[in-house]
């Protein structure tokens, strides 16, 4: 059986806007996709509220910096066949990044972290599947409005660039924006199907990256 760390935001955490809450268990991407995967993959959801890709959030209580974190992560949970990363909305905030070409920069370093850590026992690397996240969308919430300030026009940007630095890295790319949208209530999150939308189409790419 392969083993695939699916490594995210509140997107992979299961963050419903209209809670605010979580999703079911059984509706969040990753579990979709382990389910459509008919126990050929064990699917490891590691979604992290606010994680960026590789930019520190000093506002939060916990380390949000997803290329400082994904090292351990990735020991914690090896063997790895498959590691998909699907980061990047937080980054459009003004007052961490506010950037799509700072977004792919942080992609970038992750598929490197991916590609290099020294994994136990000589384990080999995983592949990597990079997601560009839904775009954002207008809202009429006004914190999410202030936070996420010119997100629509840069979020809108992250696909192709992420393609970019999966070509240059040899990694897998997906555009989640093809098959899913976030919801108006904030702009940001995604609703139950939406989310199942994610999981469901990830099924392709992952069995022609793992050959299953």
């Amino acid at each position: 059986m392969k083993t695939i760390l699916c490594y995210g935001d509140s997107l992979t955490w299961g963050y419903d806007p209209q809670g605010p809450g979580r999703h079911a268990f059984e509706t969040r991407w990753p579990s979709v996709l382990g389910r459509v995967l008919s126990g050929d993959a064990q699917v490891i959801a590691e979604g992290l509220n606010g994680r960026t890709t590789a930019f520190d959030d000093f506002t939060a209580g916990i380390d949000r910096n997803g290329a400082r974190l994904l090292p351990s992560i990735l020991s914690t949970h090896a063997p790895l066949d498959l590691v998909i990363i699907m980061l990047g909305t937080n980054d459009m905030k003004r007052f961490l990044c506010g950037h799509a070409i700072g977004a792919a920069k942080g992609m970038r370093r992750l598929v490197e972290i991916v590609q290099t850590h020294v994994y136990p026992f000589e384990q080999a690397a995983p592949k990597v599947l990079l997601v560009s996240p839904p775009h954002a969308v207008a809202t009429s919430n006004g914190d999410f409005q202030q936070v996420f300030e010119g997100a629509l026009e840069e979020s809108a940007k992250l696909a192709g660039l992420y393609r970019d630095v999966a070509d240059v890295s040899g990694a897998g790319f997906f555009d989640a924006a093809s098959v899913a949208n976030a919801s108006p209530i904030d702009g940001i999150h995604l609703d139950a199907a939406n989310t199942r939308s994610i999981g469901e189409a990830l099924a392709r790419p992952v069995k022609e990256i793992l050959a299953l």
